[in-house]
């Protein structure tokens, strides 16, 4: 009778925070909406200007930050039960570093204008690369979760290296400019962009109800045999869905760290690992969270724009810092 008490006010616990973040969220877009240069209010802007900024550059904005941080926050999630280590996030692990890399040799070795497939593309193919060496190290314990997370800084560090050889020896404007907007930046997506999610949205849901079956894997792969979990089967749709999402997310947004790293960490220690729970409110709390970063990288400064993965990125570093010294990781 107390486990089920135990049990079921734990439930609750998930419960009271879901409507936490929800209102939460909806209070951080309302305001991402009517903040700026000018007030708008998103119900009722006042005429044609305050229309077309409301609907060309900020509903668009919104959205692709809503997107990116449940993608990225969801995918650190699962990183962290898939590879066994409580401090894997895509861009730590180098594999938002990975889809940059793809996106920029893209640009260079392709001699006509990439369409939006291409560079989601090539996105997917860099970071399912990065993400399979991850696994594949991973597996049988080979290397100690420490060892592995220094792999994939090595490995972040490396496609960053790369990207900035490129851009330094580059004369295209654009390629510059690329520069900026691989920092971090939702400024400037179009509708026209926002079709990727099209595709992400669907894989995101889907991602998002395979929560039990994490939690069996965290068993153990002997164990959740036994269950009669195909662990093979799971790991490489993971595999291709964390892929999916990081690639779109770094195809759309840039490199945005940390997100996938905090979010989903702190909901642990606070709530919980019940991954049925867990990782649809990772990706509420990281929409919400990459939201009021975004709102904050627009507003901080009167005469510019901060790039968003500057903004999270100074939220993050500490707290991995705090994380890393607390935790008992070999």
């Amino acid at each position: 009778m107390q486990l089920n008490d135990l049990i079921h006010r734990q439930q609750l616990r998930w419960k009271a925070c879901s409507l936490v973040i929800v209102s939460l969220l909806i209070l951080v877009s309302f305001f991402a909406l009517s903040v700026g240069e000018l007030w708008i209010l998103p119900w009722s802007p006042d005429g044609a200007l305050e229309a077309q900024l409301l609907y060309q550059l900020r509903f668009p904005r919104l959205i692709a930050a809503l997107m990116i941080g449940a993608a990225l926050a969801s995918s650190g999630a699962v990183l962290q039960v898939l590879l066994g280590n409580p401090l894997a996030e895509p861009g730590v692990l180098g594999i938002s570093g990975g889809a940059s890399l793809a996106l920029v040799l893209l640009l260079f070795f392709v001699p006509v204008d990439p369409t939006a497939a291409m560079t989601m593309s090539a996105a997917m193919l860099g970071a399912f690369t990065f993400t399979l060496i991850l696994v594949v190290l991973s597996r049988g314990g080979r290397v100690s979760t420490a060892k592995l997370l220094l792999i994939g800084v090595a490995l972040g560090i490396l496609s960053g290296a790369v990207v900035t050889w490129a851009f330094y020896f580059s004369t295209d404007l654009s390629l510059r400019q690329l520069m900026y907007w691989l920092m971090g930046s939702v400024g400037g997506v179009s509708w026209s962009q926002l079709s990727i999610g099209l595709l992400v949205v669907p894989v995101l849901l889907w991602l998002c109800t395979r929560g039990k079956q994490l939690d069996v894997l965290m068993l153990g792969e002997v164990h959740a045999k036994q269950l009669g979990l195909d662990v093979v089967k799971l790991r490489w749709k993971l595999i291709m869905v964390v892929s999916l999402l990081v690639g779109a997310s770094v195809a759309l947004g840039g490199i945005i760290g940390f997100i996938g790293l905090v979010v989903p960490h702190l909901l642990r220690l606070a709530l919980g690992t019940e991954n049925r729970y867990l990782l649809p409110l990772s990706a509420m709390s990281g929409a919400l969270l990459l939201a009021f970063a975004d709102t904050i990288s627009r507003i901080a400064l009167s005469a510019a724009e901060l790039p968003v993965g500057v903004v999270t990125t100074t939220i993050g570093a500490p707290i991995f810092v705090w994380m890393l010294l607390r935790s008992h990781i070999d």
